[in-house]
């Protein structure tokens, strides 16, 4: 009898394990259901009010999805995925931009200016310049001081002007022909003795002189502004469904981005523009940068990212850009014979028609309002203005590497 109940609990507990096993695989199939159905995409009535704003992208939304899941949806079709990449892409693009012109392009603009001289002129020898020149030019041996040199070489050379022309190879051959060559008249007294080494010593310690690059700063702090709305922007659009907190946050951040990229985007040209009138230089730097620190303070408001006020911020910033419009042509009308101011306009023109455009469409929400819901993954407005916001972004990178070289050859 025993043996029979012994075998009765045996079958009782087996059964209790199997119907254990099978009710725990049920709920693990049932939590991965769950999962799924938590974190699938949703349409824009389903939306919590803080994430409402264009009703004409109808689905492919990410709701209130913790971070992890945020973070490996970069890597997702939604409709915020291509929102995400031309802007990350833009940075890196920007990141690099910026690294190869602080390795390359003061390297590069020099040895433009340059390409036309002997080899030697990349190898002086100051030392040695200094000392075989000494007794036709007194006050070299202080040198560096290019006033004085400039001052010593009128007085010997009276038909020249060294001033930044100076680096061309017409004016150089002038200056080599003009210094006398070694010789020794019969009682042995040497006269300016000078040798075509020599000569090309001249030209090496003059053109480095005459060629040197004036401060970076206005232009990497371009490039620093635009970096940071880019990765701003690519951020807020990728974290701001986690939450309202977040997502409060995040909008602050990309609008105190779209701020700095056209506050800083000023600063080249208007730099490198009036870096010999200090006074309009200040006024228009200061003017621009007060009006960015302004508009990121009224960002801040929180009746600011209402969808009613879609249009008022982009005529906020629009007006940031328009600011720019009088530093520019008091530009054109100074140096209107300066084929580099000219050069310079036309790029800054493409880059305004190109924000303005962005701008535009933004705040139309054009093309999705003629068809709602057809362009929820790609081709909505905001998509087309991050790419023109890039391409408006290099434009002036552009202009920029056009100012450097303008500044860096002519000076004031």
């Amino acid at each position: 009898m025993s043996g029979v109940q012994q075998s009765c609990e045996h079958r009782e507990v087996s059964g209790k394990t199997i119907h254990n096993g099978e009710s725990s695989s049920k709920e693990g199939k049932t939590r991965r259901l769950w999962n799924k159905v938590k974190y699938q995409l949703v349409e824009y009535h389903s939306l919590p009010g803080y994430l409402r704003d264009n009703e004409y992208i109808v689905g492919h939304y990410r709701s209130e999805w913790p971070l992890k899941q945020i973070l490996l949806s970069i890597f997702t079709i939604h409709n915020e995925t291509l929102n995400v990449w031309t802007h990350l892409i833009g940075f890196f693009i920007f990141l690099a931009l910026t690294i190869y012109t602080a390795m390359k392009v003061p390297r590069v603009v020099d040895l433009h200016s340059l390409q036309h001289f002997p080899e030697v002129l990349k190898n002086t020898d100051l030392h040695k310049l200094r000392t075989e020149l000494s007794t036709c030019l007194p006050s070299l041996p202080n040198m560096p001081n290019l006033h004085k040199l400039r001052e010593e070489l009128k007085t010997t050379l009276p038909s020249m002007d060294l001033l930044p022309s100076l680096l061309s190879w017409h004016v150089m051959e002038h200056l080599y022909n003009c210094l006398p060559e070694r010789f020794s008249h019969g009682n042995n007294t040497e006269v300016c003795v000078l040798q075509r080494t020599v000569k090309e010593d001249v030209a090496n310690i003059i053109a480095p002189l005459m060629v040197r690059p004036i401060t970076r700063w206005p232009f990497f702090a371009f490039m620093g502004g635009a970096m940071f709305c880019l990765l701003s922007s690519s951020t807020c659009h990728l974290l701001s469904c986690h939450s309202e907190r977040l997502s409060y946050i995040m909008l602050r951040l990309d609008y105190a981005g779209i701020a700095a990229l056209i506050s800083t985007s000023f600063y080249p040209p208007v730099y490198y523009s009036f870096m010999c009138n200090p006074f309009f230089c200040n006024l228009y730097m200061g003017f621009i940068t007060v009006l960015g620190i302004a508009t990121v303070l009224f960002s801040l408001l929180p009746v600011f990212q209402n969808p009613e006020f879609r249009t008022i911020r982009a005529s906020l910033f629009f007006g940031m850009g328009l600011s720019g419009v009088a530093p520019i042509l008091h530009k054109v009308i100074m140096f209107w014979h300066q084929p580099e101011a000219l050069h310079t306009t036309g790029y800054e023109i493409l880059m305004g028609v190109l924000y303005g455009i962005g701008a535009l469409v933004y705040a139309t929400r054009i093309p999705e309002r003629w068809m709602p819901g057809k362009f929820d993954i790609a081709g909505h407005s905001h998509q087309l203005f991050h790419i023109l916001v890039v391409a408006g972004a290099y434009t002036h990178y552009r202009a920029g590497l056009v100012y450097l070289k303008w500044r860096d050859m002519g000076g004031c």
